[in-house]
Formats: C-alpha cells, sequence, structure tokens
C-alpha cells in the first residue's frame, strides 16, 4: 500500500511539472509579448489628471487616489498638460494648468505607496483653437524649420519627464498622446525614443488616436502599442447593451488581424464615455449641452467588458478620467468622469472578478 501510494504521488508531482511547463511554453509561444514584459498583469487602469498646478499635491487628490484603489484599479495614467498657442506654434510650454514638479514628485510617491503602478503620460493642448475644430492632432508646420524648433521643444519636455519618471521609479513613460500630423515624422520620433532609453529603464509607449494607430511607423522601437480607443460604436439613440457589444465587434476584430502582424501587447491608454446621448456615437466628444445619461454611459462600459476585455491581444485599460475630488460627477454630470455615477459600479464588478 506505501509503495502504491508513493507511486501516484510521483505520478501526480510529475503530472504538475509536466503540465506547469506546457502552460509556460504556450504563454511563450501563443503570446511572446507576455515574456517580452515579464509577465506583468493585464493593466486595470484609470488615467488621473487636473488642470491645476497644485491639485495633484493635495489632500483630496490623497483621498481619490484611496478611493481608485478601492474599486480594483492597479495602474494610473497621470496626465500633465503643456501649452502651445496655435497649432502651427513651435513653442511649447507650461502654463497655471500645468501640474508642478513638487506637485508631481507627491501624486507619484501617494499612488506608489497606495500599490497602485504608473503609466507617466504627458498631453499638449492649443491655447487658441480658432474655430473651435483644432487640437493636438492637427499640430504641424510647412517649413522644416518650424518642425526642428517644435520637436526640440517638445523633446525637451519629454526628457525632463523621463527622468523624472525614472528617479520616482514611474514603471510607463507614454512618449506621445494623439499627435497624429506630428506622428508622420519618424525620423524625430525615432531619436527621441533613443534619448528616452538612455535616461529612463521602464517601459515605453505611444498614445494613437483611435483612427491613426495603424500610421505609427515606430511600433517597433516600443514596448506596447497605445491606442486612445474613441471608436464610435453605433448611431441607434437609444442603443442596448448588445447594439454596442455589436458594435465593438468590428474594430476588435479589425484590432486582433492587425495586431498578429505587429505582434506587440496594445494598451488602450485612453478610453472615455461622456454621460450623454451621443455617448455611443461620438464617444470623443466633449457634451457642452443636454441631459446627463449615466445609464448609456454605463452601458458602453459593460459593452466593453463584455467584449474587448476578454481579448487576449488586450494588455490594458485606462478610463478617462478620474478627478482630484472624490465629489467629482455624480449623476447630473454630463462629463466623462464615471465618478459617483452607473458606470463607477461597472469598473468596481470587473476589475475587481478578474
Amino acid at each position: 500500500m506505501k509503495i502504491h501510494n508513493k507511486l501516484i504521488r510521483t505520478k501526480i508531482i510529475v503530472l504538475c511539472v509536466t503540465t506547469a511547463f506546457t502552460l509556460s511554453f504556450l504563454m511563450d509561444t501563443a503570446y511572446p509579448f507576455y515574456s517580452a514584459l515579464n509577465l506583468l498583469p493585464i493593466q486595470k487602469g484609470m488615467s488621473y489628471a487636473t488642470w491645476d498646478k497644485d491639485q495633484f499635491a493635495s489632500h483630496y487628490s490623497d483621498e481619490s487616489l484611496k478611493k481608485l484603489t478601492s474599486l480594483g484599479v492597479e495602474f494610473i495614467s497621470i496626465c500633465p498638460t503643456h501649452y502651445q498657442n496655435e497649432y502651427n506654434s513651435p513653442e511649447i510650454k507650461q502654463t497655471e494648468r500645468t501640474p508642478t514638479k513638487k506637485s508631481l514628485i507627491h501624486v507619484i510617491t501617494e499612488a506608489h505607496t497606495l500599490g497602485l503602478k504608473i503609466m507617466f503620460k504627458p498631453h499638449i493642448d492649443l491655447i487658441d483653437k480658432f474655430d473651435g475644430t483644432y487640437w493636438r492632432a492637427d499640430i504641424g508646420f510647412i517649413s522644416e524649420e518650424d518642425w526642428r524648433d517644435w520637436f526640440s521643444s517638445y523633446k525637451k519636455m519629454i526628457l525632463e519627464y523621463a527622468q523624472l519618471s525614472e528617479s520616482m521609479n514611474v514603471e510607463i513613460f507614454c512618449i506621445g498622446t494623439e499627435l497624429s500630423f506630428a506622428a508622420t515624422k519618424d525620423s524625430y520620433w525615432k531619436d527621441i525614443i533613443f534619448e528616452v532609453r538612455k535616461i529612463y529603464s521602464g517601459k515605453l509607449v505611444y498614445a494613437a488616436n483611435w483612427d491613426n494607430y495603424k500610421s505609427i511607423n515606430f511600433w517597433d522601437k516600443l514596448d506596447y502599442i497605445g491606442i486612445d480607443a474613441y471608436f464610435p460604436l453605433t448611431y441607434k439613440t437609444t442603443p442596448s447593451v448588445e447594439d454596442l457589444k455589436e458594435g465593438w465587434m468590428k474594430w476588435s476584430e479589425e484590432i486582433k488581424a492587425w495586431h498578429t502582424v505587429i505582434n506587440k501587447p496594445i494598451l488602450f491608454t485612453e478610453i472615455g464615455y461622456p454621460c450623454t446621448s451621443h455617448a455611443a456615437s461620438s464617444p470623443w466628444q466633449n457634451p457642452t449641452s443636454g441631459n446627463a445619461d449615466p445609464e448609456i454611459q454605463a452601458n458602453c462600459y459593460k459593452a466593453f467588458f463584455e467584449t474587448v476585455w476578454r481579448e487576449t491581444w488586450l494588455a490594458g485599460v485606462y478610463w478617462w478620467k478620474w478627478d482630484t475630488n472624490t465629489r467629482a460627477g455624480g449623476r447630473n454630470n454630463r462629463q466623462f468622469t464615471p465618478q459617483n455615477k452607473l458606470a463607477q459600479n461597472v469598473i468596481q464588478e470587473n476589475y475587481k472578478k478578474t
């Protein structure tokens, strides 16, 4: 009997070891990007932003970060904004709406203390948008001299933030966000990536706009592909969750097919829905009028979690956005934040069960 039991135990041990080896092999074969990322867990993220120079260092921000952890959020993207006067202004600058270095150090320290991992994701906004249609994707120039000046200004900003991120052990650094026209200047970006790699040892990503991610020619230099995923889902006025899930199918299949060629992990570096009736048809549009519609916003979140969240090519998602004030949002708030709305419950339910 003792010999028999020993044989059974030996077989079980051999089976366990063999199974573990097989699973490891399959993981490396089917999803080689996981090995390249040191098996980082899927990024249950949230975008964390303020347009105040000191707000990241406030007591309110500290409390808001604590609230995020209670929802199951494990990663945040910290999004400081710099500015330029117009789409064709070659100078990038800080304003009173740009978080100070002191406040950034505070929020990074506080987030890490709470166990949150960080993606540092600088943004560029325009002060003068002319008729309101110009935005960062339109930044561009006619003369090569202006391009050089702009990239010189941009590179200075990026390297300063990369150095800060290295000194603070930030896990992921985003070299640019939604700069669709500027992203066509491949040589400048490859130079920026090369210089960032010299001083920053974490993972690198670029955040492409949803309609531009296939046009980026420097993905091979980065660790992640980033997509700010404001894909339109349906033009129905009162769509059901099933309508929204069907809307995701086209985009999901498109990304999946493209991923088999590019073979890098994909992050939704930003995704969100305003709390309005147009959330599904034009999710990128800031709401300026009309009634709040928390139900359609929550349904958009549900549709994502019931479709794309399950895809093996997805390495994580960052929802736009979480405010530094714990009382932000609410049922009558039309803006993107899920705070104190039905969408917040959807995030908590899905982040905590996976």
